[in-house]
């Protein structure tokens, strides 16, 4: 009797022990600042902008499977397009004692304090498609995404070329992305300082389509409402061009060819309208980082040294281009 009373205290004791490492998720590793769960598994706290448009949800998706591939656990939080809720999600990364963090940044600046409370936690941050303003550069370990001041140039440089020998003024309206965003940024930036090689090009009207394609619809019905003589749209990504297409064709003249059409992104939606002549030159900025993001993340977590700065690889394309290319696009 007494045996039988203490292999079932035994056996209890057993129990307690399992059911406390199940729902603490780190075992005896609770308090060292990990987020493996004691299973060597890293454990990734992502924050998403939203899902604003095709590139973002191609990028989350990337994301997604290159963290199932790589077997990391992702721990996915959408920020719907907020800051508040970015710095939310981060905090709660961090109370998680995740491994490392990394965000797409809603805005540039604002985000020092809780880069600090990251870095004082020892969890490194990498950010992902979006820089950040901090001149703290020690409060995040990477940034891995595209040189948006180049792709500006670039749409910028096409322009210059088709626009030589034209008799001016050239008419340009502006479809910029989220107001106070990296990309909205340098975008404008690097298109402006391209255009200045030729003073006929003009850019008459400039306002925020939110990267949005119904904003950009609504956006440039505006324009052509108040701006009757129209040569050239520049849109910071394909969605907002895509939307200014239909606003355009609404009011009765032919996209790509009353009215030139340059994008930012390369999406499927966006390359197909180009193939179809209605957008004449796109700029690409490839989502796919999940791959590069997933070896960033091992890296750091395994403490080597990686990069402060990765580019991503990218290109442009031409009408006959996007004709090539669309039968194997990923996204």
């Amino acid at each position: 009797m007494v045996r039988r009373n203490l292999t079932a205290a035994v056996l209890s004791g057993v129990l307690a022990v399992s059911a406390l490492a199940g729902c603490g998720g780190n075992g005896d590793d609770a308090g060292s600042g990990s987020g493996d769960g004691g299973d060597g598994k890293i454990t990734l706290g992502f924050s998403q902008v939203g899902a604003e448009s095709g590139w973002r949800t191609a990028n989350t998706k990337s994301i997604q499977e290159s963290a199932k591939e790589a077997g990391i656990d992702l721990q996915f939080s959408d920020a719907q397009g907020k800051q508040e809720n970015q710095i939310s999600a981060i905090r709660n990364f961090i109370t998680q004692k995740v491994d490392v963090i990394a965000f797409s940044p809603v805005v540039t600046s604002g985000w020092d304090a809780v880069l600090k409370e990251a870095k004082d936690a020892d969890i490194p941050v990498i950010l992902t498609d979006r820089a950040v303003d901090s001149q703290d550069k020690s409060l995040y370990k990477s940034f891995i995404g595209s040189d948006f001041v180049e792709e500006g140039k670039k749409a910028g440089q096409w322009l210059v070329e088709q626009s030589k020998g034209k008799p001016g003024p050239i008419n340009i309206v502006e479809l910029q992305g989220t107001t106070g965003s990296a990309p909205a940024i340098d975008r404008q930036k690097g298109f402006a300082e391209a255009i200045a090689a030729d003073p006929n090009l003009k850019v008459v009207k400039s306002q925020t389509g939110d990267f949005k394609r119904a904003d950009g619809k609504t956006v440039m019905e505006t324009f052509l409402q108040s701006t009757p003589d129209i040569d050239v749209l520049y849109a910071h990504n394909d969605d907002m061009g895509l939307g200014a297409i239909e606003a355009i064709e609404a009011a009765g003249k032919v996209p790509g060819k009353d009215i030139q059409i340059i994008t930012v992104d390369a999406v499927k939606d966006g390359m197909t309208a180009l193939a179809d002549g209605k957008i004449n030159f796109i700029v690409e900025c490839s989502p796919l980082l999940g791959p590069q993001l997933m070896d960033l993340v091992k890296k750091t977590n395994a403490g080597e040294e990686i990069p402060t700065r990765v580019l991503t690889e990218e290109t442009t394309f031409t009408q006959e281009q996007a004709k090539e290319a669309l039968p194997t696009r990923q996204y």
